[in-house]
Formats: structure tokens, sequence, C-alpha cells
């Protein structure tokens, strides 16, 4: 299979979020504020989660709408840092 040119491949940003009981607050939160079309839209993976903080990966043209759902979500939840790559996103 012949592989994807980087013009058409998806490109991806990744967010560090801090809170408590992060895999299933983040989707929910992100469920919430933008909905099941959204979430598809969103391609989100999940790169490490701790206790107390966790990387996700998305899309990065949902960015702005994923951290304006974990804004407004009632559970205390922050992206801290969002960066293009995991060694930026580490270094701090």
């Amino acid at each position: 299979m012949k592989s994807l040119k980087p013009s058409v491949r998806e490109n991806k940003r990744y967010l560090l979020i801090e809170g408590n009981d992060l895999k299933k607050n983040v989707e929910r939160a992100i469920l919430d504020f933008v909905g099941v079309l959204g979430f598809s839209k969103l391609g989100i993976s999940w790169v490490e989660e701790k206790e107390n903080y966790g990387i996700i990966c998305i899309n990065r043209e949902m960015v702005d709408s994923v951290r304006a759902s974990i804004c407004v979500f009632p559970k205390k939840m922050e992206v801290k840092k969002v960066s293009g790559t995991l060694k930026g996103l580490k270094s701090k």
C-alpha cells in the first residue's frame, strides 16, 4: 500500500491535561460540547494517562473546540500545554 502525501495526512496536536479521572471526564466533556459528529472529527487517542495528568492526541482543526469543552465542563480540568510534538510537550 502506498503511503499518503504529507499534504493529505492529518495534522495532529498533543494536549497536556491536568485533573482527576481524566479518561471518563474528557470524553464526556467533548461529547457534551461538540456532540457525536464533532467527536468523530477529533480523531482522539490517548498517549499517556497518569494519576493527575494525561496526554491526548487530536486533530489540529479541533484544538479550540477541545479546549473550550474542557473549560466549560463542571469538573476541575485544565489544558496546561498544546504542542505539535511529544518532545516539546514533555520538555516542561
